[in-house]
Parts: structure tokens; sequence; C-alpha cells
């Protein structure tokens, strides 16, 4: 371990560190390479890593160890794969008191976190948090996990009890902070991991919320892959003379991992699911991540996967805790080999074992390639990465490999039936985009338990985030773009007499919806006048209760429907009561009687068929004359005279004073 003044180190980064640091050689002997023992970790953090095969220590480790023990500010920049957890997490345990242990009784608070991690996702929590569990499992040192989706109970019951090591995302910490439930005053060591990812998810807010929170005299490390300005101005803000630490190997000067193996293909968007079919039955192949740039792709290719006979889990911000959670647990297990995400997994994410990387949509921009293809080529194994460029992205994939001088300008146009698809990827051929029943012995993801975490913030549970259905419906299965009920059930009151009128969402409420022909009336007076208005009185074919509707609603009864379509629900109540029409007995004064209900309306033209015209009032029970009261020969129109459109014989042959008031 040497320091390097002149090393190539981002300059706002040298301004605030006391020294850089660069990794040794990597052709070192295993041999040679010092134990955790020898770096000055405790025996039992060291036999408890042995147990998980644990026995040396990375790079990355072998640098920040010596110094983090010791107490000083950290600034940690390593390449995704690198081994970075236990840099932060073997000091943050081995500084903690467990109970039981020497210096418990001297804790001014004890049963208070010593140690705080602050992680920018939920999937990396868990995982910081299990290599810590790894380290403390010979220690009395207890190690929570408190991070979003989860019931807020567990969590506060576990902090009232006493921890002692505390790994999070920030929101939730600092929601239980603000409450009171975590006190973050004893916190002697904080860790902020992945800093330019919560940089680039907004947290840097919170973050600095939750340092205000600790001590002045905490030790800080800070972890990042890369260093942007707000990450280095956080630095200068809370850290004191940090030793700058830089893990690379001196033939290894790109931006990715010299481990992982990069192929890049054009394939257009209809075949890509033919493609990665016959790209995960290559030879050697072990567990995959297949990365997409929306929830609704990462879910569908994970269908579509599953119905060609592979064991594929989805993983994506759509999806409960429950159920993110038990997709990585069947992935690290082997019970599903293929992992469909989006970016959700792409940071910090560490499964053994994963051989091959798939972009199935481009990524965005260079340091989100970065980070999804460090998923495989971890801990000095090798590793494939394949990316999907469609047509579109081509210009941003140029830009991509410009920034990291890939030399892949111009990925070659492949299809399923490519020959160097298979020789590139050593693909048997004959291979088809089904897997053969004979290689599926996967478990699957139904065999892994879906865990109830008490899940917040959702309504409605199921894999899926109870989000409506994938198809872009409603919540009922109604289509989206219509109505939730059927113009059937809405229209049946008045299906039988609305003839073509078009449907309307809004129902009538006046005018024939609620006349049946069970309230018989005879002749109007005076007093009948408001019981008529109301359209639930007509006489003689219903002329009258069309009128008084129209008096009081008279442009929405006009846009009703065609010819006659307006005045088929009186008409029919008409023909109801047709037994108690009274021909020739409407005498000149009860006929001025009912011509004056309408509101004198002595023009109204509301009528069907030939009825209008030939001038059929909307009085009804006289014809023309009416209006200067000699119409002592009136007559009433027989009923079914409207609904039928046309005029009896005897009534086109009435008396000299009809035929007059008709001319």
């Amino acid at each position: 371990m040497t320091a390097d003044p002149t090393t190539d180190v981002p300059a706002d980064v040298a301004d605030i560190a006391v020294e850089t640091l660069e990794a040794p050689a990597p052709e070192a002997a295993p041999a040679l390479v010092p134990t955790f023992v020898e770096h000055g970790v405790q025996q039992a953090i060291a036999d408890a890593l042995a147990v998980k095969g644990i026995e040396r220590p990375f790079p990355i480790q072998a640098m920040t160890l010596p110094v983090a023990l010791s107490g000083h500010d950290i600034i940690g920049q390593a390449k995704t794969g690198t081994g970075k957890t236990l840099g932060f997490g073997i000091p943050a345990v081995q500084r903690a008191v467990g109970p039981g242990e020497e210096g418990w009784d001297d804790l001014l608070e004890p049963g208070s976190p010593q140690a705080l991690v602050v992680v920018p996702t939920r999937e990396l929590a868990v995982q910081v948090s299990g290599d810590l569990t790894a380290a403390a499992a010979r220690r009395s040192v207890r190690v929570l996990t408190i991070y979003g989706g989860r019931a807020y109970e567990p969590q506060v019951e576990a902090l009232e009890k006493g921890v002692e090591v505390v790994v999070g995302t920030p929101g939730r910490l600092l929601d239980l902070a603000n409450q009171g439930k975590l006190r973050l005053g004893h916190a002697r060591t904080v860790v902020l991991d992945e800093a330019d990812e919560m940089l680039d998810l907004g947290f840097l807010p919170d973050v600095e919320k939750i340092l205000a929170m600790t001590p002045a005299g905490r030790q800080t490390m800070l972890f990042s892959a890369t260093m942007p300005g707000p990450v280095v101005a956080l630095a200068r803000r809370y850290m004191t003379q940090p030793t700058h630490i830089r893990a690379s190997e001196p033939d290894d000067v790109g931006a990715t991992v010299k481990a992982t193996r990069q192929v890049v293909y054009r394939a257009h968007a209809m075949d890509k699911v033919e493609v990665l079919a016959r790209l995960l039955q290559a030879e050697g192949r072990g567990l995959s991540i297949v990365f997409t740039r929306t929830k609704r792709t990462a879910a569908k290719v994970a269908d579509d996967l599953a119905e060609r006979g592979f064991a594929a889990g989805a993983l994506h911000g759509d999806l409960g805790q429950g159920a993110r959670e038990q997709a990585l647990r069947a992935f690290r297990s082997g019970k599903v080999d293929v992992l469909v995400a989006t970016d959700v997994a792409a940071r910090g994410i560490d499964v053994t074992d994963v051989t091959h990387v798939v972009n199935y949509q481009c990524p965005e921009d260079d340091k989100t390639y970065v980070h999804r293809i460090g998923r495989t080529g971890r801990a000095g194994q090798k590793g494939i990465a394949v990316t999907f460029v469609d047509w579109d992205d081509v210009p941003r994939w140029g830009l991509i490999d410009k920034t990291l001088d890939l030399g892949i300008p111009a990925p070659v146009e492949t299809y399923s039936t490519s020959p160097h698809l298979f020789s590139d990827l050593d693909i048997p051929a004959g291979t088809t985009g089904r897997l053969p029943r004979s290689r599926r012995t996967r478990a699957g993801l139904g065999a892994e338990v879906l865990e109830d975490l008490g899940e917040t913030g959702r309504s409605g549970g199921g894999r899926d985030g109870a989000r409506g259905s994938r198809d872009g419906g409603s919540r009922d299965g109604a289509p989206r773009g219509g109505s939730a009920r059927s113009g059937d059930q809405e229209r049946a009151p008045r299906a039988e007499g609305d003839g073509d009128a078009p449907g309307r969402r809004r129902r009538r409420s006046r005018g024939g919806e609620g006349s049946t022909g069970d309230a018989p009336t005879t002749t109007t007076t005076a007093a009948d006048e408001a019981p008529a208005r109301s359209g639930s009185a007509p006489t003689d074919g219903g002329d009258q209760g069309a009128e008084g509707d129209a008096a009081g609603r008279r442009p929405r009864r006009r846009r009703r429907g065609g010819r006659g379509g307006g005045q088929a629900g009186e008409a029919q109540a008409g023909e109801a009561r047709s037994g108690e029409a009274r021909s020739g007995e409407a005498r000149s004064g009860e006929a001025q009687s009912g011509g004056a209900q309408s509101g004198e309306a002595r023009a109204t033209e509301a009528t069907s068929g030939d009825a209008k015209s030939r001038g059929a009032r909307s009085g009804g029970a006289t014809s023309g004359g009416a209006r200067s009261g000699g119409a002592q020969g009136g007559r009433s129109l027989p009923s079914g005279a409207l609904a039928s459109g046309s005029l009896p014989d005897s009534v086109r042959s009435g008396s000299g004073g009809d035929r007059a008031a008709e001319s």
C-alpha cells in the first residue's frame, strides 16, 4: 500500500483528500496477500467470513481496512463489483460494541445505533445488511435494516429493543428520526454507499439532514463509483481530512471491469425476444440478468420468457416489496435463473455466478451502462454483457461508446437466425426460441414463498402492485375508452319508446319517463295545470304532456332524435288512456282552459308524423278553431292517432269550423 501524489485524481477530490492510495498489483499470488487478521480485523469477524468462503481481502478492502479501523475519514472510489461493501462493513461492525461485550457498560446510551450505513435502494440495503450480519455472526452486535415498503411497527420495535448497526434508505431513516424513534446522537461511524446514485435519485438533501443529526466527531466514509461535483461538495462539508482511495488495476484503464466481455448487436424490436431466447441457451450460461428501461417492458419480457419455458422472474418498481424480495430470493437460490429487471436492481446487487447480463433496451447513458454490466464479472470472475441497440437508439449508443471508449461505434445488424449470433455467444446450432422440456429443471418463481411484509403505501395486493390491468383498462375490467356500464342497462326503462333516438349518458327525468299509463285523467281544468306540466297526466294522445314539458325544457326536447322520437313516450301514455278520451264533449270553455294550460302556447309544433303538417295543436282537445272559443263541435283525436302518424277519415271530414281552421 503506497501513497502516490502524482496519480491522476480529480482536482476537487485532490483538494480535500490528504493522500491518495492506489491498489497493489493484481499479479501478487493469493498466498502473499495479507489475511483479514493481518489487516487488523478481529479474529471473530475473520472466522465468520471464513465460514462464508471469504478468507483474504480484495484490493479495495486491503487498502480501506487499515485506514478505516484507525478512525479516519475515507473517500472510496472503485469500479462496480470490486468488493467495497466489506471495506466499510468490517470497520463499522468492529468499532461497535454489542451487549455483554467489553465496553458495553461504559456506553452513554446502550442500545442506540453506533454505526449508520445509508444506501440509495431497498435491494442494496438488504444486501449490505446481509453482508454485515454475516460479518457479525460471532459477535453480539445487532444489525437492523430500515427501508420503505414495509410496516413501521417491526422496525420501531427493533429500535426500541436496541441495535448497534443500522442500514437503511434515506426516506425511511429520516422519517423515523423525525418521529424520535431513531436516535442518531451516538452514531460514531457513518457510511454513504453509492453516493452518486443518491445524487441521481435526489436523496442528497435528505442525506444532509441525516448527517446533521449525527455527532460532529463521527467517522465518515463515502463510497462512490464516480465523483460528480455535488458529491465532492458533500464530502467537503461533512468530512475531515479524508483519505482518497482508488482501487484499479494498472492494466485495466477502462471504465468497466476488464473481466467482462462486451458484445453489442443492432437488433429489431420485433425480434429481440427471439434473440434473447436463443442467447439464454448458450453453453455454460449460469444466472442471467436482463435489464429493461421501463417497468411495462420488464413485466412483458418476463411473461414471454416464462411462456417459452424459462424460469424467469420480474423485478421492477410496480411490484410490492414482498414480491421484489421474493424475486431476488428465488434468483439467489437458483429457483429462477433469469431475472428481468429495471435499473432498480442495477446498483450494488451482488449475486454470485451471474454469467450473463443483457441490456434488452439501450441504457440511457454511460453511467447506467457501467452499473448494469457490473452485475457480472464480479469479485474476479468473468462474465458476458450483451447489449441490444434498436435503430432509434443508435445515436444514444454512439455517445455511450464514445464516452467509455469501447471501440464499438457501429453495432452489427443481428437477427435470431444470424450465424454470427450463434458463434459469438457459443449457442448450439439448431437452437430455437423455446427451451426444450428436458432442460426445464428450475423450480420457478412460484416455489419461493411470498412473504407478508405488512407493506405500506399500496391499496391493493397482488404481485403486480394492483395498479390496474396491464392492457390499460380500468380496474374493474372496463375498457379505457368506454363507460363502465352498458348502454342497454342504462336505457332499459325507456328503450321501448325511444325509437331511433341516439344514446345519451344523462337519463331523462321529465316528460314521459314516469308515464306508465296508470294515471288516467279526463278533460283538464285549471286546477289540473300543475300535474299536466309535469308530464304525468296528458290527454288525447299525450299532446298536452308534451306541451307542458316543452314549455319548461323546450331546447332539450327539440334535440331528442328524429321525426316523432321526442313525443314517443307521451304518445304511448295517450294510447294507454284512449278509453278515457271523451269525443264530442269538449265544450269551448274547457277547450280554452286546455289551451291555457301550456302557458298559451298557441303555435306548438311538437307533433309526430303527418299530424304535424295538418296543424294539430298541442291543446289536443280541439283543432284550430278552439283558440277563438267557437269550437263547440271540436273533436278529440282517437287513440293512437299521433303514434300512427296519420289522421283517420272521420277527422279529415270534420265540421266546417275545423276545415276553416286547417286552411
